[in-house]
């Protein structure tokens, strides 16, 4: 639909008449006369220079001068709404990308996959899901970096996820540097809720911050994390004479997750294998809801350029086409 800005300019349509209506003409008893005996040689080419004048002359003024209101009063095109979605959720994903996560002791499809495969699945569908929530995603390993800033691009947060590596950041493990890194960028974002969702295998064995003083820096900025400790509790071992079974998560050090969720009101959970992983997301899903509320946006195209550029095409017919008619009109005298 079209919509005008200042609809008031209207008012001017008027205008063009009533100074002709109330106003005598300018320096009209001062206008140059030419004075001759006789007005037959002029009569002819004086009254049809008159009467192609009166023809096209008023409605082209006239047609201009509503072009000219027209374009001052600002028309615009309104496009159809768009709905936008809006929360007040930050979200970031804190994933650990050190040497443990190619332990593979979970099932994807029916295979044996390394942790981090098993990860990607599952958090890239609930990446997909977070409609309306400014997404993040931090990388650690010896120290933790930003891979994606918090956005509302979904699609490029999970691609980015899928491209991650293991060792990329390091054979070690920076959980408290990782957190230290999530309160900073958080605190820049400001969003009213600021949550944290940290995924990690191990325990912390570098950085130059402790998890616990993270966490205590993070419940003082409002930032709330839920920690889940990922990997399974028995795995086989081939050997050269027989198999063994082994704990691949004895390094896990979940008091230390679990201070770290309580500390700032979150919670931990435990991921044995990839069905558990999935309810996590879900019932963290169910903790942290996508806002259902939404903004109308509807782009807004300004069309004034169009009635203006046709108003100045007029007027300058309005001054030429005068002297080409009188050109003309010598032209065939002679």
């Amino acid at each position: 639909m079209i919509h005008f800005v200042w609809p008031w300019a209207f008012v001017l349509i008027p205008l063009p008449w009533i100074i002709y209506k109330f106003f005598p003409p300018a320096l009209a008893a001062e206008e140059a006369a030419l004075w001759v005996p006789s007005l037959s040689p002029f009569s002819g080419v004086e009254h049809q220079q008159s009467r192609r004048r009166g023809r096209w002359q008023l409605p082209l003024a006239l047609c201009c001068w509503l072009l000219l209101v027209g374009a001052t009063a600002r028309p615009q095109w309104l496009g159809e709404p768009i709905e936008l979605p809006v929360s007040g959720r930050d979200l970031l994903l804190a994933v650990d990308l050190s040497g443990s996560m190619q332990t593979r002791d979970f099932y994807l499809h029916g295979e044996t996959v390394d942790r981090l495969t098993a990860l990607k699945a599952v958090a890239g569908q609930f990446i997909q899901q977070r409609v309306g929530d400014r997404l993040g995603l931090i990388l650690f390993g010896d120290q933790p970096y930003v891979q994606a800033p918090l956005t509302f691009d979904r699609r490029t947060v999970k691609q980015l996820l899928d491209e991650s590596a293991i060792g990329l950041a390091g054979k070690k493990t920076a959980i408290g540097d990782a957190i230290g890194l999530a309160v900073k960028r958080l605190k820049v974002g400001g969003g009213n809720e600021q949550v944290l969702i940290l995924l990690t295998d191990g325990a912390n064995t570098a950085g130059q911050l402790t998890p616990l003083k993270a966490a205590e820096l993070a419940a003082t900025e409002g930032l709330k994390i839920y920690t889940i400790g990922i990997g399974a509790e028995t795995m086989e071992v081939k050997g050269f004479f027989f198999n063994r079974t082994v704990n691949p998560s004895a390094d896990l050090d979940e008091k230390t997750l679990s201070a770290i969720a309580q500390k700032t009101g979150g919670r931990y959970f435990r991921a044995r294998d990839t069905d558990q992983l999935a309810k996590i997301y879900t019932e963290l899903d169910r903790l942290e809801p996508v806002e259902r509320d939404h903004d109308i946006y509807r782009p807004i195209s300004e069309l004034y350029p169009w009635p203006l550029g046709m108003a100045l095409l007029g007027s300058l017919l309005l001054l030429l086409l005068p002297q080409l008619l009188q050109r003309t009109t010598v032209w065939r005298g002679r």
